[in-house]
């Protein structure tokens, strides 16, 4: 074999793969079709967010590279959502563009075992049902025992801007051909699906006087772990606002937009519209909001967050200038809508791997999914089990109880998307556990298990657990006295009482700790505050736990990769139909698959339980 492992595609998804596969042990290569555009953010230069910013964590506490790279690259950083609980919150961080790119291709470069090569693949070299390696665009046959595809929007991509078409994954870039009609032909479930980017507008053109202004959080922290800190030259991002006039504009050009003209047939995605589609499907909105947000220090371009549009750059020019602050911009580069091939992830087993063809394993945008978040946790999970199958070890399969990835990856391989899937807090049922500050603690030790785990990160990860457990016993110590009033008459209730057991209580949210235990300000605030949320969540996590249990006991119940549901009588067509579309590894995940009815999973369990010797 040429190499162990090929990854397709040098997108967030290919970084984490490549890196991973080459981290395991693994002879790695990583194809792409210009080592410049490594890591290039084809849209906003944002990293994290809400329940993405989790997903950004995780990916770090197990050992990935997305985390590290946006710490080292970012230009402004908040955490969203202040006003509500902690379990919902989530960091968010503007990245420098240009610089985010150069340095994820540094950290490829650098890593042993892992080989970067430019062409484009267009088909895959198999026998016998087993991958065995890729042919690309200029005849190379290159072989491997596994395959990771990460294309992204490349494969069998066209953009559109009015009645502009092109053959691209991004604008001014070529698409990928042949890999798509490759899947196609060989019996993958490939569909068809849209994505889209607003303008990009001159800052020297825009009146930010007239704009709101939004600067940078003063207490901020890193997404890695690794990190203590973050130094960076901030940049501020504003809002605006369109209008009724900016709006009537694009009523009275909505013929000409390939959305509208059935130009695009793919689905686009629900939670990030097109301005076209926002006018359209919501006329009872007056305005709606723009964020305003720099895409780097090295330009002065500024990206229309909320804005993306495929209309003809004429129109584009026209309404953009209707909002306060931009009655003079100039556009640098138009927005336009992006159509491109990607597989049903009900294809793939929770691994990602193909149900169809084995050693190869899809993921990122490919799966369906929109974000640079979504993407990079399937990379590494999928760059990990790549590696497994190499080496012959046991699989990494994530739970929905234990991360975000794991619900992200069940919702995928069990319900299966027609539209771009998008990560939200609302999708996991035990988001008070999933807090974004316990990553560490939920994944490092897997990440230790499955040898990824670098000796610093276990050393500060060790560092940190011991310290919490002295943090907690000197909770456990403090006693409240009525003298403690002082600081908050809400502690008068709990005196005699454990400052941990105190601190159960809700009203007393906004104590500030060092003033009862001083030596806790020898400690990282955020340590401090991780496990106040751990006591104070407690109670409620505990009823979570309790219920995931009863609904996860059915995930313990595994199903014969190759069962034959002819063989469970009395299951409904529709049933039958989709768990063997789907093949469940277990009843749990059976039960979670749409349509499929409580009558057919109990009949289901009743006959793995009756031939479970068989």
């Amino acid at each position: 074999m040429d190499f162990d492992i090929i990854v397709i595609g040098g997108g967030h998804a290919g970084i984490e793969a490549s890196l991973a596969g080459a981290r395991l042990g693994c002879r790695t290569l990583l194809i792409t079709q210009n080592p410049d555009t490594i890591g290039k953010m084809s849209c906003n230069p944002a990293i994290g967010g809400l329940s993405k910013g989790n997903l950004v964590r995780e990916i770090d506490a197990l050992g990935g590279e997305m985390g590290l790279l946006i710490d080292e690259t970012l230009i402004q950083w908040r955490m969203l959502n202040r006003s509500r609980g902690p379990a919902v919150q989530a960091p968010r961080a503007q990245a420098d563009k240009l610089a985010y790119s150069m340095r994820a291709r540094r950290h490829l470069e650098q890593q042993s075992n892992l080989t970067i090569f430019m062409d484009t693949v267009t088909g895959l070299i198999e026998h016998d049902g087993t991958v065995l390696g890729v042919i690309t665009e200029r005849g190379n046959r290159i072989s491997a025992r596994a395959v990771v595809i990460a294309s992204g929007t490349f494969m069998e991509g066209r953009i559109f801007i009015g009645p502009y078409r092109a053959d691209s994954g991004r604008l001014g870039e070529p698409s990928a051909k042949g890999l798509g009609d490759w899947l196609r032909t060989h019996g993958f479930p490939v569909g068809r699906l849209k994505t889209g980017t607003p303008a990009r507008i001159k800052a020297e053109s825009i009146d930010f006087s007239v704009l709101e202004r939004q600067d940078s959080d003063t207490d901020m922290r890193p997404f890695s772990f690794m990190h203590d800190r973050l130094e960076f030259a901030d940049q501020p991002c504003y809002i605006t606002w369109t209008n009724e006039h900016t709006h009537a504009i694009i009523r009275a050009n909505i013929d000409k937009s390939p959305l509208f003209s059935g130009d695009i047939v793919g689905v686009g995605p629900r939670y990030c519209p097109s301005i076209e589609d926002k006018v359209v499907k919501f006329p009872h909105r007056h305005r709606h909001q723009i964020f305003v947000e720099p895409e780097g220090t090295y330009t002065n371009e500024m990206y229309l967050n909320g804005l993306s549009s495929s209309l003809p750059e004429d129109v584009q020019r026209e309404f953009i200038k209707t909002m306060p602050g931009f009655e003079s911009a100039i556009m640098v580069r138009p927005g336009y809508a992006v159509e491109y091939d990607y597989v049903n992830p009900q294809a793939l087993y929770a691994t990602l791997e193909s149900k169809l063809l084995k050693g190869l394993f899809i993921a990122g945008q490919t799966n369906g999914t929109s974000g640079y978040e979504e993407a990079g946790a399937q990379g590494l999970i999928a760059g990990i089990n790549a590696a497994m199958k190499v080496k012959g070890g046991e699989p990494l399969i994530v739970t929905r109880n234990t991360s975000y990835i794991g619900v992200l990856i069940d919702d995928l391989v069990t319900l299966g998307t027609k539209e771009p899937y998008r990560m939200f807090t609302s999708r996991a049922e035990r988001k008070l556990s999933l807090r974004q500050d316990t990553a560490d603690r939920r994944l490092t030790p897997l990440s230790e298990h499955i040898g990824l785990a670098s000796e610093e990160r276990l050393l500060r990860f060790r560092e940190k657990i011991q310290a919490l457990e002295t943090i907690q016993e000197l909770m456990k110590q403090r006693r409240i006295a009525h003298s403690d009033s002082g600081i908050s008459k809400r502690l008068s209730v709990h005196v005699g009482k454990s400052v941990y057991e105190a601190l159960r209580d809700p009203e007393l949210q906004d104590l500030e700790l060092s003033m009862l235990i001083p030596a806790l300000g020898d400690y990282p605030r955020e340590w401090v505050e991780t496990l106040y949320l751990d006591i104070r969540y407690s109670g409620y996590e505990e009823r979570e736990a309790r219920l995931s249990t009863r609904l996860s006991r059915l995930d313990t119940v595994r199903i014969p990769e190759q069962l034959d549901y002819a063989l469970v009588t009395g299951l409904s067509n529709e049933g039958r139909e989709k768990l063997a579309q789907v093949r469940p590894a277990t009843l749990g995940q059976a039960g979670r698959i749409s349509g499929i009815r409580p009558a057919d999973i109990a009949l289901l369990a009743v006959w793995l339980t009756k031939n479970k010797s068989k």
